[in-house]
């Protein structure tokens, strides 16, 4: 045990603990998952959080210094979001073909998860920095960091609050696509995309290649349609 705690003090002065901790975290997640079945706890992303967020705590290690080698995984982010265009091209004709709905859907999605956020902090007496941070939450982090300093808010809260939005939409997009009885995987991916952003998105592309398109498409949409529509609902609200 003391070798283990000697070998912890020195991996944490390098980027080697942030990285060596979040693969084998991720492993263990992919395992406890895989056992657990279809539970729709039992989501990697989210058991890895659980794992990290106490084996942090619990060892005193500062985030900043966990973070120094997580970033090497966490600048794949990138490149991993642009790869969802490669689904997205496989089903252009099918997009295309559902255009009319894709944008009446984007157009009630984007104001219904910044508005209802924005409503629900400020009635259960949220102060105005965490209710305008709110407001991006359904979008991915680099725009939800941007949309929330230029309304006022904080980044780091922001990014905050869609992380969390990701893993309630992980959660519980699968429970409500069956309570609604919705089987269409376009209509799954692009809630996913516009509800859960990235996290979601990447999630249902491991259940259909055409939810993970409709979701990619909905991500980079929703964005966009996000970045224009929440600084006007702020000034409405105000």
């Amino acid at each position: 045990m003391e070798k283990i705690f000697h070998l912890w003090v020195y991996l944490e002065t390098t980027p080697l603990l942030g990285l060596g901790v979040t693969l084998v975290v991720w492993q263990i997640a992919n395992q406890l998952a895989s056992r657990m079945g279809s539970n729709p706890l039992a989501n990697p992303m989210l058991l890895s959080v659980a794992i990290l967020a106490p084996l942090l705590l619990i060892t005193h290690t500062p985030y900043s210094a966990y973070f120094q080698g997580a970033q090497y995984v966490h600048f794949l982010l990138g490149p991993a979001t642009v790869a969802l265009a490669l689904p997205m091209y496989a089903n252009l004709r099918r997009i295309r073909r559902s255009a009319r709905a894709i944008i009446t859907a984007l157009l009630a999605g984007s104001v219904v998860a910044s508005a209802s956020a924005m409503l629900i902090a400020r009635a259960m007496g949220a102060s105005r920095v965490i209710v305008l941070s709110l407001a991006p939450k359904s979008v991915t982090t680099p725009i939800a960091m941007g949309i929330a300093e230029q309304i006022g808010g904080q980044p780091s809260l922001a990014a905050v609050f869609v992380l969390l939005t990701g893993l309630t939409a992980i959660t519980l997009l699968p429970m409500s696509m069956k309570l609604l009885k919705i089987h269409d995987m376009r209509a799954q991916g692009l809630a996913a995309g516009v509800a859960g952003h990235g996290l979601a998105t990447a999630r249902m592309l491991l259940v259909s290649e055409t939810a993970g398109a409709f979701g990619g498409l909905a991500i980079g949409l929703n964005g966009i349609v996000t970045a224009i529509l929440v600084p006007l609902m702020v000034t409405f609200l105000r």
